[in-house]
């Protein structure tokens, strides 16, 4: 329970800074985002640092940034991009990713990640437009205006 309350603290704490820091900056961040996310970073740190750190609330806590960037990602998404495919690629690699983080497999972590990368450059990276030939183009409207 200690783990939890340490936890819940923590991103109080960070969510309240964020909070404080964008009414005075300007800056748009999601505080609950900031807090939850700080939260893990230092926990991380500390665990290699050689702190006892509870494994199963490092892993609650990278499984929600895992859920909540996908979701800040997910409108940014370019027109005709699946969100559900998008989704159900990002969500269970990114689970991969914070297990490999947390049960210290940096195989597992390091595949994991790339795989995000190229899922997120995939589908955030604006596709090339195709190029049309204007001569095959206005052939073809010629051949539609004679057709009937």
């Amino acid at each position: 329970m200690t783990a939890v309350a340490l936890a819940v603290a923590s991103i109080v704490f960070l969510a309240s800074l964020a909070w404080l820091a964008g009414k005075e900056m300007r800056v748009s961040v999601c505080p609950i985002c900031f807090g939850v996310a700080g939260t893990w970073l230092w926990m991380v740190g500390a665990r290699f640092a050689g702190f006892a750190i509870d494994p199963t609330m490092l892993a609650i806590l990278l499984g929600a940034s895992v859920v909540g960037i996908a979701y800040q990602l997910e409108p940014r998404l370019p027109e005709g991009r699946s969100q559900l495919l998008w989704k159900a690629l990002v969500l269970p690699i990114g689970f991969v990713a914070a297990y490999g983080l947390v049960a210290e497999r940096w195989g597992v972590a390091g595949a994991a990640a790339l795989a995000l990368a190229l899922v997120a450059a995939f589908f955030l990276l604006p596709r090339r437009p195709v190029r049309t030939d204007e001569a095959v183009v206005k052939k073809l409207q010629e051949q539609m205006k004679k057709c009937c």
